[in-house]
Order: structure tokens, then sequence, then C-alpha cells
């Protein structure tokens, strides 16, 4: 199935010299991304599981220097892994994070490529005290996005031509591709980003059979709260992981405490919300005290609407009568947890930091990105009447906020009135900040 970050560790492969580390929840793909890309790629691959080869990681431990790492790597190595030909992987190096201390040494030598990978790296790296700044690039992996569950059942390159030019030029889409594409847009409600479920509904397309392989990966991600944490923050991980969808499904979306334990404080449980954003299993969005650049400046560290990873996990976690309600794509049902859980997936995704904002003579406003410097506010509306945002509305009529254009994400086609643009949910892939190809700047130095 095709993924976006191929494109980046191809680009890796062909012209970069120094270490690759790629990041992510567990099961979105990245072992499998790097192996294909490396097979493709022409180089020979020498790969080291840690968790597959326990014994590895007493071999290769953090007591001997960079340089008999070296030359214990080579000693185990066949004889088609030449030098200058080899890109060498070391998968589930959270079990023996240590590595990444050495990577300096392994590029500088420039004997092989080196890719790294594993889940909870986000948590295992924290406690390495000489991070390779300048010697590692990183990619963090997330679960596919609609573009890619689009492209993985057999959307034409020409349907996606389309869509990227009607966004641009804001221009409607012809009203069957629009309804069709609606529907795929809630059964990805359901199946989600994670490859396997993806890959089980493309061979299957049967929603009971993703679901197994869904409540595989939760239990995968339970397993690790287990494994990883201190026993008395086991308990809290699995209340706090179990409790989003019912969190996301209430008209006050702010996660409340209360919710776990009445006596509870924030400040006691702050490590385990960190735990969970850290390993990627969980997307805090944080509120904003005031809508103004930068929003990090008046970020509110304790109120927050917390997301799972990946919609399908989500879904999964609501009764069958939720999935069939999706699939007949009922308008009376208030689906809002969902589609406000896809758009802050796929602007993490993209590269924004989204943020949310409420105030008593305002209301909430579902997101809040900095996009070309500038504030632009999303809503997010799962019912027909998606035109009605008051909240929206003030916040915009407010002229010291100097909010320019808003974007509202909704079931309805592309249009544009005022400063508002209308897209459909679908294509929420779409909002990207512009790249700077180039940005040169001469001084005169003419005189000094």
């Amino acid at each position: 199935m095709y993924r976006k970050s191929s494109i980046s560790i191809r680009e890796w492969i062909e012209k970069s010299n120094k270490a690759l580390l790629v990041t992510g929840a567990r099961q979105t793909g990245k072992t499998w991304l790097i192996r294909d890309e490396i097979k493709k790629s022409g180089y020979n691959k020498f790969e080291i599981n840690f968790i597959d080869q326990p014994d590895m990681v007493s071999y290769l431990n953090a007591k001997i220097s960079a340089e008999e790492f070296l030359i214990r790597l080579k000693m185990i190595m066949p004889e088609e892994c030449k030098v200058h030909e080899t890109v060498v992987f070391f998968d589930e190096i959270q079990k023996c994070p240590e590595i990444v201390t050495k990577i300096k040494f392994l590029v500088d030598e420039g004997s092989f490529k080196y890719a790294m990978s594993g889940s909870l790296l986000g948590v295992e790296l924290k406690g390495i005290a000489s991070a390779p700044v300048g010697y590692l690039t990183v990619l963090k992996m997330y679960p596919m996005d609609f573009e890619e569950f689009m492209i993985a059942n057999n959307v034409s390159n020409a349907t996606l031509d389309m869509l990227k030019e009607r966004f641009e030029m804001c221009i409607p889409i012809d009203d069957f591709i629009h309804q069709r594409l609606l529907t795929m847009f809630f059964i990805y409600l359901i199946v989600g980003g994670m490859p396997d479920a993806v890959k089980t509904y493309i061979e299957t397309k049967d929603i009971r059979e993703v679901d197994k392989v869904q409540c595989d990966i939760v239990a995968l991600y339970k397993e690790d709260f287990s494994q990883y944490e201190l026993e008395d923050k086991k308990l809290k991980l699995k209340s706090i992981y179990d409790i989003i969808p019912a969190e996301l499904n209430k008209q006050n979306k702010k996660f409340i405490f209360t919710m776990l334990n009445k006596e509870l404080k924030f400040d006691r449980y702050e490590n385990s919300f960190l735990w969970l954003k850290d390993a990627g299993v969980a997307l805090p969005v944080y509120n904003v005290e005031l809508p103004a650049i930068p929003l990090l400046a008046s970020k509110s560290s304790n109120t927050f609407r917390l997301f799972s990873s990946d919609i399908g996990l989500l879904t999964s976690a609501y009764p069958a009568e939720t999935k069939i309600e999706l699939i007949n794509k009922n308008g009376e049902v208030n689906n809002g947890a969902h589609f406000e859980n896809a758009i802050a997936q796929q602007l993490l995704a993209n590269g924004f930091e989204p943020y949310y904002y409420k105030k008593k003579n305002i209301g909430e406003i579902d997101f809040i990105i900095e996009m070309s410097g500038k504030v632009v506010p999303i809503e997010v509306k799962s019912g027909k009447n998606y035109k009605s945002h008051k909240a929206l509305d003030n916040l915009m009529n407010i002229p010291e906020y100097h909010v320019e254009k808003a974007y509202v994400f909704s079931i309805g086609n592309i249009e544009t009135k005022d400063n508002i643009t209308y897209l459909p949910i679908y294509l929420c892939y779409l909002l990207k900040e512009k790249k700077l190809e180039k940005m040169i700047i001469d001084l005169d130095l003419s005189g000094l």
C-alpha cells in the first residue's frame, strides 16, 4: 500500500549521509516501509530486531565503545553486506536505545547507512543523555490518512488530481463523486489508518474482521502500558486511554479528570498523559487563552481535549450500532467525535500543532492553527446545518484578533462565503502549509 513517508525514506537512502530514525505508534507500518524502500533501492540490508533477537541487546550493549560496537557489528554481518552498499537496520531499538548515542561515530566512520525504528521512542529516548544533533534525520509516521486510504482502495490518480484542483480553486465537486467520497470517508471512520486494518478491509470488506485487527492493536498498546511503566502508573494509563471515547462523546469535550477519580488532581496524572502522547497513542489538543500568534504563548497546559491517534481505533471502542450508523451515513446521529478526531490526527500528520479556543462571550472553536503566519480557526460540523457556526462568527467579528480566514469541514461541498471556506470532510488531507522552495537573502557587504 502506498505511504507518503516512502518518499522521505527513499530520498534519505539516495541523498542523505545522516542516519535515519523512524518513530511513531505501534502498527503504523514503520518496519514494513523501511524494508520495502531498502529492497527497492538496490542496497543490501542487514537487519537486527532487538525483540526477536534479545541476545543482540547484550552483544551490542551500552558499555562497549563505539569502535568496539562497529567491530562486533561487522563480525556478525554476512559477506554480501559490503561497505558502502549496505543499509544496517536496527528495529525495535527501544530495547537498546543506547545505539542512538553511537550514531555520530558510525555516521562519521561511513562504512554503512543506518536506519533505526521502534515503538515508544518518544518515551524511551528521553533518557538518552547525548542525542546526536546533526547526525540524525527523524521521520515520524502516522496512521494512513484518507488520501492513502483512497489510493489503497484504487481511487484513480485522475480523481485525486481533480480533488486537489477543486480544493485549490474552491470549485464544487460533482455531486455524484462527492457522495461516493463521503461514503468512503464514513468507512474510513470505521476502518481507520492502521495498515493491517486497511489491508483486512480491502481483502475481506468485513468490518467484523477489521474490528478483530483493531482489538489486537489496542491489546498491544495496553501490553506496552504494563511493560514500560512503573507499577503505580499502569492503571492510570489504562484508565485514561479507555475513557477517551466517552470524553469525546460529551457535549463538553474538555478532558474532565473527575471522570477517573473524584479526588483527582491534574499533577498526579500529568506524567501519564505525557507518556500516552510521547508513545503516540493519544493526541492532546490544548486550549489557548488568546487566538494570537504565537499560539504556544497562551497554551493552557492542564486544559485539553484528548483524541485517539487513529480514528479506527476510536470507533472500535464504540458499540456495533455506531458502526452501522456510520455505514448508513445517518445524519440524525451525532458523528462529531469521529469527525473531530479525524481532523485532529490529520492536522498533526500535516505538520500543524492544533489547539482549541473557548471563551464565554464567544463560544468554542473546535481547532485553531497557525498557517502562513496567521491564526486560522477551523470548525468541524457533522450535521446538515453546517453553515450555522455562532462561535466562529463571534470570533471573526472581533477586529483586534485579525482573523482573516477560516475553514469549516462538513458533509457539504466546496463553497466560499466571505472569508469562510467550506470544505468536504474528506478533503482534510489537503489542508497544508505551503512550502517555500527557496528563501535566499543576499546581503550587501560592501564597505564592511
